[in-house]
Formats: C-alpha cells, structure tokens, sequence
C-alpha cells in the first residue's frame, strides 16, 4: 500500500513582536491569512508577506506557510 499525497491549500502566517513582558522577553502575535493556493511559489508567497508585513505597526520578526496535505492510502 503506498500513501498519496493531495496539497489542500496553503495559510500564511506573520509572526510579529507586540512589546515584551516584565522580565524583558519578547511577545509575539501572529496574524495568519488563509487561502494561499498551493501552486504558488515560496517567492510569490514571500513577497506578498513582505508588502502585507509593511502595513503592519508591529515589527515583522518571521514569515510562515504553512502547507496542508491530505494523505490518503492507494491500493496497487
């Protein structure tokens, strides 16, 4: 039996810095946007962070896709 995997879509997530905590730490927010199709590029999908990123007020500090994949069992 082999496994087939079937790409379902894609969300972008921005991980931004809100201020820090009272010993000092970061403390993050993440703000996620679904509805990224799977056959876009990782350049494509970096870009469109980076102009969603310079309409944010908070510090950009990562950028994420994260990839959903059904996986399915196939009989041979």
């Amino acid at each position: 039996m082999a496994v087939n995997a079937v790409p379902q879509g894609s969300r972008l997530c921005l991980i931004l810095q809100v201020g820090t905590d009272e010993i000092g730490n970061p403390v993050y927010r993440t703000r996620s946007y679904s509805g990224v199709k799977p056959e876009a590029s990782d350049q494509d999908v970096y870009d469109v962070a980076m102009v969603l990123a310079d309409l944010q007020e908070l510090p950009l500090v990562e950028v994420l896709r994260v990839n959903n994949i059904e996986l399915t069992e196939t009989w041979e």
